[in-house]
């Protein structure tokens, strides 16, 4: 049932399974990968029936081709099933997924022109970011981010942005990671008020409406590790863009890892791994990005896919008519800022 689309679906492995690494992505012509546990997890929790799949995939293809016929996407069902997957088989909210994932990459064009690993090379290099490759006990691969790794004269955060976009694209290729969502460490060593002044509402708002709903992924856990008190500031830029329940999914542990390691237990963590995330090695997820450079061109290196589409104005990314109320905010809180610190 699956139909070709005005961008290829490349989508090379990301390493072996077996004896540990990073998941492999699907094969461009669908075939369900769950296994029989997460095909009942997928049931129970995302409303997905195995024997009705397909025919709920063909139904989201139609919306698309029906309601926004101009709209430069894919439409292989391995594609598509992440959005029904994201929404829990809605096919609307499916559809205004899909729309919002497109709508991102035009409203933040300092992100997503020309995305692809050998541009971000030098936020890997760093360490800022890298990924677990076992998961934890529930199936969640771990995004491990050191904001202190970065430093606000090297290069412009948004590099970040674009390596960690890049990170999730390539962690929701697997079914599994559909299916069971992913983890998020934050290790705050190192994080002063430079850091945090140097991030307003404006950037983390685009940051929290890509993550909430622009991109079909599920967070289920943001763990936050040596947070020093300059995270209150931080975190009271990011919180009002906060649904009810992302926010609640946000865990401060402090210095005391106990709760953490009950998580997240330490076997799945590097074995030098000793209250920081310091020593972290990031090579292997840094040669698994590098090595999907031409996936990534094909997929982000096209013409502009919604050009010729007209969206209300209430779309859910409201672009630059933003800035002025957001850079008041940010006066407002930046006092805040400098109290915690």
């Amino acid at each position: 049932m699956a139909e070709e689309s005005d961008f290829m679906n490349t989508g090379p492995s990301v390493g072996p399974q077996e004896g540990g690494g990073f998941p492999a992505a699907p094969p461009p012509i669908y075939t369900c990968t769950l296994t029989p546990e997460l095909v009942v997890k997928a049931r129970e929790e995302l409303q997905e029936k195995p024997e009705w799949r397909l025919r709920d995939v063909q139904a989201l293809r139609d919306m698309v081709l029906k309601e926004q016929p101009n709209l430069r996407t894919r439409l292989d069902d391995a594609f598509l099933l992440r959005f029904l997957r994201a929404r829990k088989f809605d096919y609307d909210r499916a559809l205004q997924l899909l729309i919002n994932y497109h709508m991102s990459r035009r409203a933040w064009p300092e992100v997503f022109h020309d995305l692809r690993p050998s541009t971000v090379k030098h936020v890997l290099d760093r360490g800022f970011l890298t990924v677990l490759p076992h998961p934890d006990p529930h199936g969640r691969y771990i995004l491990c981010l050191r904001p202190g790794k970065w430093k606000p004269n090297d290069y412009p955060f948004v590099d970040n942005i674009r390596a960690i976009y890049l990170t999730l694209e390539k962690l929701i290729q697997p079914e599994e990671t559909q299916v069971n969502g992913i983890v998020i460490l934050a290790d705050y060593t190192g994080v002063g008020l430079t850091h945090a002044s140097s991030i307003g509402p404006l950037l983390a708002k685009k940051v929290v409406g890509i993550l909430q709903d622009g991109f079909p992924i599920r967070i289920k856990a943001v763990n936050i590790i040596n947070e020093p008190r300059i995270f209150k500031g931080i975190f009271a830029i990011i919180k009002p863009f906060l649904k009810e329940k992302m926010a609640e999914r946000y865990i401060l542990h402090g210095s005391h890892l106990s709760s953490l390691h009950r998580n997240i237990p330490r076997c799945v963590l590097p074995e030098e791994y000793g209250g920081v995330l310091g020593d972290l090695d990031s090579s292997a997820w840094s040669r698994t990005l590098m090595d999907s450079e031409v996936e990534f061109v094909v997929e982000f290196c096209q013409p502009d896919p919604l050009e010729g589409v007209v969206f209300p104005d209430s779309m859910v990314f409201e672009g630059e008519e933003a800035r002025g109320h957001s850079e008041d905010t940010f006066r407002g809180l930046r006092s805040q800022l400098y109290y915690c610190y």
